[in-house]
Parts: C-alpha cells; structure tokens; sequence
C-alpha cells in the first residue's frame, strides 16, 4: 500500500516511504521538491548513489525553472530496501556469462521505477537518469514509453559495459585499497576520488555528502550489486531507435568512468537526440556545471511539455 503524502505546493517536506512498490514489495525512501503543480520530473542516481547524491543546488536550480522533482534512494541503498541476504555477485562468472550469483537484473530496477510512479500516482514522468539511473531511464523508456514525457540520459551508455571501457580505469575507482569498512575510511575514500577525476570540486561538500551517505546507509555490497544487475541486459540501441520521445543525452568531457563515446552512441541511437559534451565535468555534477545543466534539461522538459499538451508528441504503447 502506497504512502498518502499531504504537502504545500512549493514546499520541501522531507523524506517519504513508498511502501509496496513493484512487484517486489519494496520499501522505497523518496523526496519530493519544488511546485506540485510543476511538470514531475524523476531523478534516477547510478549504482550504490542515494537521493542525496543529486546535489542540493543542483536540484534548487532545476527547481527554479518551474520542475516538480522526486529523488529516491533505489533498492539496496540508503534506507530503502536492502538485499543482504544475497551476498555479493560474482562479477568474473557473470561477465562470462553465468548470472546465477546476480540478485536481480536491470528489468527489476525497471519494474521499481514504474512501480514508485504507480504508487505516486504519476501517470507519466520526465526521467533524468545518472549512470546507472541513464541505462535504468533508457529501458523505462523502451518497455514503459507511454510513462515518459521526455528522457534524459547523462554519463551512460546504450549497452551493459561502458563503451569503449574508461580511458582511466583506476581514476574510476578513486584511490587504490581495499574497499572502506569504517565511516572515516569511507568518507576520505569519497573525498580523495573526487580529487583523483581531475575536475574542480568543492571537497567540502563531497565530504559532508559523504558523511549523510554512510550515516543514512550505504552498503558496498548494495553498490556492487545494483552495477551487477546491468550484465546480460545487452544493447538497447534497437529499441531506442523507436522511441518518439524528446531526449537528451549529457556527458563529461573528463568522464573517466563512463567513456563519451558511450553517451554520444547513445544519442545517436535515439531519433532527434541532442548530446551535449560538457567541458569541466567528470563522471559527477561538480557546482560549476549546475546552471548549465539545469537550463538544458529545464529546456528539454518545457519543450517537451508543450508537445504533451498540443498532442504532438505521442508515446508508442
């Protein structure tokens, strides 16, 4: 059964529980900002990333174009539901094929996102996904076209691996060593990848992010199995072919854990794509590129809006 949420349009109210979402029953933690009467739009983070981790100005710019926005922690982070009990995947086994140790796949996160729009009572959507959020709100978009108003796809790829792999493998990872088991560990860990990618970023913030991840749950091996789940899920350059949605696809001119070269395939896949490379951005959204994005994907979405409303753009079914 779905949350009843009694809110002032405009005003931020905190966090939600969405509680039996898609055919999982998950418990989905959720936040709403920005007017209720403004077009909804749907922030999906990439693996192990919780709602916090769209930043805050980030969210207050698209905020102030006149956007409605949900930002949700997915399954297996932060403090929805989380799968502990399946362990970690085996990524060998699964790369070369054998999927048995995944805990569930691409399509799953697919079924909770449709089924967090359900329990929203949101008919249809403006999805803007990061990373792993990019290949979840592609396949939404191809399985579930009438759901979406637009689609925005940022440091992504069309396919289950990054295309071509990352030019800088270990500037990916941030620094060398084992995975962090303390909130200290953690939190220096996050702070010193930043520094490792090679674009201005406001350490500070990570810092303090970092801190809000580890305390409201962050689990490597949730991370570790949100990445696993898009092995097997293949290419999806078919099926965006078909879509008849406005899109725009953003990446990092520094992305060293996505190539550009995945976001741009991606953009040419889809009819009528726009893609936008942009100069002093990585695989993040440090604060120099806030309005910049914002303005793009506020554009994307008016745009998109006024075609909604006209009856000019119509999703396949």
């Amino acid at each position: 059964m779905g949350v009843k949420v009694g809110v002032k349009v405009g005003v931020k109210v905190g966090e939600e529980t969405a509680s039996g979402v898609g055919p999982a029953g998950l418990d989905i933690v959720y936040e709403r900002l920005g007017d209720r009467a403004a077009p909804p739009v749907l922030l999906i983070m990439g693996a192990g990333g919780q709602l916090i981790n769209w930043p805050d100005g980030l969210c207050a710019e698209l905020a102030g174009h006149g956007l409605q926005l949900i930002r949700f922690d997915g399954r297996d982070c932060g403090r929805s539901t989380h799968f502990d009990d399946a362990g970690e995947p085996d990524f060998a086994a699964a790369l070369a094929g054998d999927l048995s140790s995944l805990a569930y796949t691409l399509d799953d996160l697919v079924a909770d996102t449709v089924g967090l729009l359900d329990v929203l009572g949101l008919d249809s959507v403006h999805l803007v996904g990061a990373s792993l959020g990019g290949m979840i709100a592609q396949a939404v978009a191809v399985a579930h076209p009438g759901r979406v108003r637009s689609l925005t796809s940022i440091m992504s790829t069309h396919g289950d691996r990054m295309t071509p792999p990352p030019a800088r493998p270990g500037a990916a990872r941030g620094v060398p060593g084992p995975p962090p088991t303390t909130r200290e560990l953690y939190v220096a860990r996050m702070v010193a990848g930043a520094s490792a990618h090679g674009v201005a970023a406001d350490l500070e913030a990570v810092r303090a992010v970092a801190e809000r991840a580890w305390d409201r749950g962050w689990s490597l091996a949730g991370m570790l199995r949100q990445a696993a789940s898009v092995i097997g899920s293949g290419d999806r350059r078919e099926g965006l072919s078909r879509l008849e949605v406005p899109a725009l696809v953003i990446h990092g001119a520094a992305d060293a854990a996505a190539d550009p070269a995945g976001g741009r395939a991606t953009a040419q896949a889809i009819p009528g794509a726009e893609f936008w490379l942009v100069e002093g951005m990585g695989h993040g959204f440090p604060p120099g590129v806030w309005r910049q994005v914002s303005a793009r994907i506020a554009a994307l979405v008016h745009r998109a809006e006024r075609g909604h409303e006209e009856g000019r753009i119509r999703p396949l079914s």
